[in-house]
């Protein structure tokens, strides 16, 4: 049943060039499905009860659903989750900084980040700007502007023995000469972004590198790119929304913003967003509810380690999933992953219906691995959910690595998941 194809692996290098910020992957995102004749639907209006395809888009975070019958409401939901957003730097609120005759940017490190990743990369600026007239602006200065300059090793000639940084002093980006000029950085971002600088009362801004993603290895088997992490799994779950034509449940896609910290906001995988979206599809009773949300289940997308070959002891002897294996059923007893029996035959099933190959992920059990947007969606829901994901190296790195394969190997899934 294969769907997806090599060409869907350059569509998804495209979407994450597109996507700096969590902001700019549900604008691509929506702009998708209102080309596919999806509606959006605004929280505070009431919403239509009519077949069709809908989606909604909070804070960052995007659900899309498509309801072809009424009968598919009375058999539940098939959730395709998965995040938005990706460990970054994020400018802080008063960004203007300097030292020594350096204009510099205050920046915090958002989410689990290597520092040293982010050395001496060439940097653009993207995020949202809040206006004073309550509209929100996207922008992204899509050309090297700063730079964390790493120190020179004739000044410190013990840093390949041990490299240390403290992510106040150490990663602080350059971007001029001159020193701080309080309100500069504000200025030149509202000036690409084409407002009044005194029109901008709050921004989220965040700092990618500018290299665009690309093909490597002997036969161009792998994709380097930033934000695979989650943005791999965003772009499959919403190509298979856009695909699916026979399903017995209601599809519904969803990646979450702000996973990276925790999930607990408003609109992040903790909150009632997804909860509230799937009542009031269902617009019934309280007793018609709790059926259909026992009849569903959550497949919870995310990147997990393949096999590091400089590093093979620091993975489970058992289980050394590769880059173009297929995607990975992740397991662990302590439920980091929401994973059981159950979920592994769903899985299992998944793929079989999609005709891909999959491999099992589990941790060391002295090297625990993190966690997902299974185990917060399985709690909020009471649903049936399972834990998945493709095999990458250099997870959270400023640049990540994983194979052409697994890219449509994933949106095949998906695809599998929401017909199985």
């Amino acid at each position: 049943m294969a769907v997806f194809d090599d060409e869907h692996s350059a569509d998804l290098a495209e979407f994450i060039h597109r996507s700096p910020s969590p902001y700019h992957a549900c604008e691509n995102s929506a702009a998708r499905l209102r080309a596919a004749g999806f509606r959006e639907l605004a929280e505070t209006d009431p919403w239509p009860r009519d077949t069709g395809g809908f989606f909604v888009v909070k804070d960052g975070s995007i659900i899309a659903w498509r309801v072809e019958t009424r009968e598919q409401l009375d058999n539940g939901f098939r959730i395709f989750g998965a995040h938005t957003d990706s460990p970054m730097l994020k400018v802080k609120p008063q960004a203007d900084a300097g030292t020594a005759g350096w204009k510099q940017v205050a920046v915090e490190t958002y989410g689990g980040i290597p520092f040293d990743t982010w050395l001496d990369q060439d940097l653009g600026i993207a995020g949202r700007l809040a206006l004073r007239d309550g509209s929100i602006r996207l922008v992204h200065v899509d050309r090297p502007v700063l730079r964390v300059p790493r120190l020179a090793i004739h000044l410190d000639r013990e840093v390949n023995k041990s490299m240390s940084l403290n992510p106040q002093q150490h990663l602080t980006p350059v971007w001029g000469l001159g020193g701080a000029e309080q309100g500069e950085f504000l200025r030149f971002v509202a000036e690409e972004a084409q407002v009044d600088p005194a029109d901008v009362l709050g921004y989220d801004l965040v700092l990618p590198g500018t290299q665009r993603p690309e093909f490597l290895g002997k036969d161009g088997e792998f994709l380097a790119a930033p934000r695979l992490d989650n943005l791999m799994s965003t772009h499959a779950g919403l190509e298979a929304l856009l695909r699916v034509r026979e399903s017995t449940k209601v599809p519904v896609f969803v990646s979450f913003n702000h996973e990276e910290s925790g999930s607990m906001t408003s609109s992040g995988a903790q909150s009632p967003f997804l909860e509230r979206t799937l009542r009031r599809i269902l617009a019934a009773d309280e007793e018609t509810v709790a059926q259909r949300f026992a009849a569903s289940t959550v497949m919870s997308s995310d990147t997990g380690q393949a096999v590091h070959p400089n590093y093979v002891e620091r993975h489970e002897p058992g289980h050394h999933p590769l880059p173009n294996g297929g995607p990975m059923l992740k397991v662990s007893a302590n439920e980091r992953y929401a994973t059981g029996a159950e979920e592994q035959a769903l899985f299992t099933r998944s793929c079989e219906r999609a005709e891909i190959p999959w491999q099992f992920y589990v941790n060391r059990n002295d090297i625990p691995g993190g966690t997902t947007i299974g185990p917060l969606s399985a709690t909020q829901l009471s649903m049936l959910t399972v834990d998945v994901g493709p095999g990458i190296l250099s997870m959270h790195s400023s640049r990540e690595l994983c194979g052409t394969k697994d890219v449509h190997y994933l949106a095949d899934l998906a695809l599998g998941y929401f017909q199985v």
